[in-house]
């Protein structure tokens, strides 16, 4: 087995943003299997460190007895309940493998019928006053082969999340790409950030809004965070200061790749002499994903959930050198994290969710299932777009270009400077000052700007266009945007004469819109065109049409195609043209 390492991207300060740093060549490894022996190792790790050495590791969720007796957890025998590397070597890299690996198909420990019961006896559980909170969790598995570090590059680029880790014992790994802040250590104050809330993404930046103001109004999941908020709260009182608990942020909604979440921050100033044991005695492990009141609880999931948690729920982190007063330590919960056993080729990912009394079984399933998205999402490199008429050095209709570029940037989380866009937008007019052109404007996630134009060629006032001979899915996210992923477009266009285009219709039966363009049809003398839910883009020209021109938004069928008086086609790049439909009607869209 290689030597040791480990990458990490989380920080001891508040006020500096997270950097991936590599650890390797270590000088000591800390760990034990030995109950007795957890708090004797932490302390050992917190000394180390005073020396000038940085530690990274974990403490499993099976050490929890080691700092209150009464917590139940199985027997673990092995997995270590507690290690730490101890690093001289640390440079500023990112982790990045292409080495092979595979995965295969993921399998839930727990059959659906099983889940529901288990939903059903935290209900009883919680109507008989015994608990408040549980959360209640599964295990997904499979089999593993080849290289750990590609599959963890292949997960932190896709989610991105701010305390994240990738360490490599010899014979496990540990790949987290945790959202969630256990706690941090900055000089006195002592931070956490429990996480209880979470539902998909929507759509668009419109869908996200919905989804957050649903989240942030939702009995259920407030009830959740606020329980664990009071929770923490105690927890900190155990080593704060008198009355320096705070909770600075209450049911705050954050936004990640494939999810929202709902967040609260709770801050205290630590007694002084208090130390990473006297931390982990009194937080450990994080209330987020035990449950309250916690004894309690621990004693019914050690019922319910019939395997060892191991690393998941635990804790991931890194303590920083420090000056053998003050400890500089911070820790993810490890959730979203994947354990490899390369011993046993197997791959283990825990998933779950706080369960109360107004928590549902289907809803709770769907929230296991929306946490294990990040098993097989893939980052997507792309860059967003904007086509624009160039007309004698004037961007046409440029301010609405623009508003609809920032709403996705924000959306996907890139960097977009809206002045350097104008700049380059009037660059390009004084570069090309006299015809018509189109223009490109390319935005990558980092900011970089890039301007293509080109002579606009030809306007035929009618386009022969083909219905699409296969539906297509209205919850494909790039359907919503424009990008220079054109993939969902290309499948359709295959085999298209060039200059025509395809009209496109949902799962539903429901009419979308035109490869390149929107659709209105017109059907009784008035002007109609498919509401966005359809699974379109919002284009430039159609929100003039529909703010200008009186043009309604109304679902339409694809039979409405054969009552329509007339097609047309529209962009902001040609305008309006009408459409000659060369089939009116396919057998799969019947």
């Amino acid at each position: 087995m290689s030597a040791p390492f480990a990458f990490v991207k989380m920080t001891t300060s508040s006020s500096e943003k997270a950097v991936w740093r590599k650890f390797s060549r270590p000088v000591q490894v800390v760990e034990t299997s030995d109950l007795n022996g957890v708090k004797a190792k932490l302390a050992e790790v917190e000394r180390l460190t005073s020396t000038g050495l940085y530690a990274v590791g974990f403490v499993s969720y099976e050490a929890a007895p080691a700092f209150e007796p009464a917590f139940p957890v199985r027997a673990t025998p092995d997995f270590p309940l507690l290690w730490f590397a101890l690093f001289q070597d640390v440079e500023e890299v990112a982790p990045h493998s292409q080495q092979p690996y595979t995965v295969d198909d993921w399998a839930l420990n727990l059959s659906r019928a099983e889940y529901d019961a288990g939903i059903a006896r935290v209900r009883a559980e919680i109507a008989a006053g015994n608990t408040y909170q549980v959360n209640f969790t599964g295990r997904l598995r499979t089999a593993f082969g080849g290289d750990a570090l590609a599959f963890f590059s292949r997960l932190s680029a896709a989610q991105d999340t701010e305390y994240s880790a990738f360490i490599d014992t010899g014979r496990f790994q540990i790949l987290s790409v945790s959202p969630e802040l256990f706690f941090r250590v900055e000089g006195e104050t002592l931070t956490t950030k429990p996480m209880k809330g979470t539902t998909g993404r929507g759509l668009n930046e419109a869908g996200d809004a919905a989804q957050a103001a649903w989240l942030k109004s939702s009995v259920k999941d407030r009830a959740e965070n606020v329980m664990i908020v009071d929770l923490l709260r105690n927890d900190l009182g155990r080593v704060a200061q008198f009355g320096s608990v705070r909770v600075t942020e209450l049911c705050a909604v954050e936004k990640y790749p494939t999810l929202l979440t709902m967040t609260s921050t709770v801050q205290a100033v630590k007694r002084g002499g208090v130390g990473l044991v006297d931390i982990f005695t009194a937080l450990f492990p994080c209330g987020s994903v035990t449950g309250a009141p916690k004894i309690n609880t621990m004693h019914l999931i050690h019922e319910l959930e019939p395997q060892a948690r191991r690393v998941y729920c635990g804790a991931v982190g890194l303590v920083e050198p420090g000056d053998g007063v003050r400890v500089r330590a911070v820790f993810n919960v490890p959730i979203r994290t994947v354990l490899i056993d390369s011993l046993t080729g197997v791959a283990e990912y825990g998933a779950g969710g706080g369960i109360t009394w107004d928590s549902e079984a289907g809803g709770e399933y769907d929230e296991l299932l929306t946490k294990s998205r990040v098993l097989t999402s893939e980052k997507q490199t792309f860059e967003l777009l904007e086509t624009l008429r160039l007309q004698q050095g004037q961007a046409v209709n440029a301010p609405l270009h623009l508003e609809r570029l920032a709403s996705s940037a924000r959306y996907f989380g890139f960097v977009f400077d809206v002045e350097a866009a104008w700049a380059a937008l009037r660059q390009a007019g004084k570069d090309t000052p006299t015809g018509t052109h189109r223009l490109r404007l390319m935005l990558s996630k980092g900011g970089e700007i890039t301007v293509q134009t080109l002579p606009l060629g030809e306007n035929p006032p009618v386009v022969r266009a083909h219905l699409a001979r296969t539906p297509m899915s209205s919850r494909d996210v790039f359907l919503y945007h424009k990008t220079t992923q054109r993939a969902v477009y290309g499948q359709h266009t295959q085999n298209i004469p060039a200059g025509e285009e395809v009209l496109l219709f949902n799962e539903r039966g429901e009419l979308t819109e035109f490869t390149t363009g929107n659709v209105v049809l017109e059907l009784d003398g008035r002007l109609y065109t498919p509401p966005i839910a359809s699974g379109l883009l919002a284009g430039i020209e159609r929100r003039r049409a529909i703010e200008e021109n009186g043009v309604a938004e109304r679902t339409l069928t694809v039979q409405d195609l054969q009552d329509a008086q007339t097609i047309w086609h529209l962009n902001s790049l040609r305008g309006w043209r009408r459409v000659e439909l060369l089939q009116r009607l396919s057998a799969t869209a019947r």
